[in-house]
């Protein structure tokens, strides 16, 4: 038995894998086939576009902040019930955690899910010389099994045979189609990159564009034929999908245009745990649900809505007193930058939050921080007790506290070393970091037994 799964890589960023990516999932739903989209590294914004061309939800798959078996659970979990599963790369095709390992790059992930590789090259202003480009990413280590290419930003029909002529004849594998450069298909960005498919509103008609400009160029059928590989092998003994009780605690989350980042696994870890999950809209004015124990804020675009948010007084006053009143919350990101007393935009425009943290956030011209986070708890963060766990950071924003001491939520370790961040009140955690659970899933038993405690229960 064989079964379907390709990676969409690219030589860097900025070459058109996630174009490329939405229209062969388009292409391909096309001829009746039901796709599943994955995403390489941690990105919330991609998987909204899989999701919405796909119909499923698209799953992230992180070496770097999961294990190897955390990653295959994830994949073949999601892969279940399709006919084919598209993995797009992130970055350049080894990019990852550092410059010296695979570790957390695309390449590795094509190990790991033992799945065949499509390199997308940027063929611009250049013909034999794409040759000795994939000749490169073919020699440079052992492991990785380059299968195909697709030629993106050529010229014309002429110009792609010239690229196609050269890399068949040098690296012997088969350039199975191109994108031209001229192609009216761009997706729109902003600071934080591609905007929620959610925000756009209806876009079928641009994946059905985008599709048939795909099969016009593409050859599919060939795709298709490269992603077949043998079953992948799973051994370990339980899922983190397994569902262990019965729901114990109801913890409400955030989720509308402003606050849309969410790892489809933290909330099935969530509900896998014991807790019923029921969802608000902050930017809908909706109060906090009746009876719940806790409360999750993630991520997204608070600034983008500021003014909505601010004239939502209802929202924001439910939410301040729940947790002055102690509810157990985390809010991640734009979560915690909805519960400063303000957001100031990159115009110098202030628009009033809720109000419980006592400090402010003002937008940035350029990048405030980026990149993998290693997380410890600090003083009395309930939800990291004596646990690590990993996730990242990706702000254009800056947090200024109105006090001097400020009670820490984390310890953070990246790159350029070791920070605190984040803020602790009553029992708010909040702070930029964006976990994924399950590289540590001790933090959802922490929240549960912290909302029943809350409760005036014990488990």
């Amino acid at each position: 038995m064989t079964e379907r799964r390709i990676v969409i890589a690219g030589t860097g960023s900025g070459v058109g894998k996630t174009t490329l990516t939405i229209g062969l999932m388009a292409a391909i739903k096309k001829k009746g086939l039901t796709v599943q989209g994955f995403k390489c590294g941690p990105d919330y914004i991609d998987p909204s576009y899989h999701t919405a061309v796909t119909k499923r939800n698209s799953r992230n798959l992180d070496s770097w902040m999961l294990t190897k078996e955390d990653v295959l659970d994830i994949f073949t979990h999601g892969s279940q019930g399709s006919d084919i599963s598209i993995i797009e790369g992130v970055m350049g095709f080894f990019d990852g955690k550092n410059p010296e390992t695979n570790e957390g790059s695309t390449s590795e992930i094509s190990m790991i899910t033992k799945s065949p590789v499509v390199l997308v090259v940027n063929c611009e202003s250049m013909a034999r010389s794409a040759a000795a480009i994939v000749k490169g990413f073919q020699c440079f280590a052992e492991g990785p099994n380059i299968v195909g290419v697709i030629a993106n930003k050529v010229g014309s029909e002429g110009h792609f045979q010239l690229v196609k002529k050269a890399i068949e004849q040098e690296c012997n594998i088969p350039v199975i189609g191109y994108l031209k450069r001229e192609l009216d298909i761009e997706i729109p960005e902003r600071h934080l990159g591609l905007i929620p498919s959610m925000e756009r509103g209806e876009l079928d008609h641009f994946f059905d564009k985008l599709g048939n400009l795909v099969c016009e160029t593409v050859d599919i059928d060939k795709l298709l034929e490269l992603a077949v590989a043998e079953p992948l092998e799973v051994s370990r003994r339980s899922s983190i999908f397994e569902k262990k009780k019965e729901h114990v605690v109801k913890i409400a989350v955030a989720k509308d245009s402003a606050f849309n980042f969410y790892y489809p696994e933290n909330l099935e870890i969530m509900e896998a745990k014991g807790i019923e999950i029921v969802y608000f809209s902050p930017l809908a004015d909706e109060e906090l649900p009746e009876d719940v124990d806790g409360l999750y804020i993630g991520g997204g675009f608070p600034e983008e809505f500021a003014q909505d948010l601010a004239c939502n007084e209802k929202a924001k006053r439910s939410v301040k007193e729940a947790i002055e009143n102690g509810l157990p919350t985390l809010a991640e990101c734009g979560g915690f930058m909805y519960l400063t007393e303000s957001i100031e935009t990159t115009e110098k425009i202030k628009y009033k939050m809720a109000g419980v943290i006592p400090g402010s956030v003002q937008m940035q011209s350029k990048l405030a921080a980026l990149g993998y986070r290693e997380i410890s708890g600090q003083n009395a963060n309930f939800i990291l007790e004596n646990q690590s766990a990993r996730g990242h950071e990706f702000h254009y924003s800056t947090f200024l506290a109105y006090d001097d001491d400020v009670p820490y939520a984390y310890e953070t370790k990246g790159m350029r070393g070791v920070s605190k961040e984040g803020y602790l009140l009553h029992n708010l955690v909040a702070g930029y970091t964006h976990f994924h659970f399950a590289s540590c899933p001790e933090m959802v038993v922490n929240w549960i037994r912290k909302c029943l405690e809350n409760r005036g229960k014990v488990i």
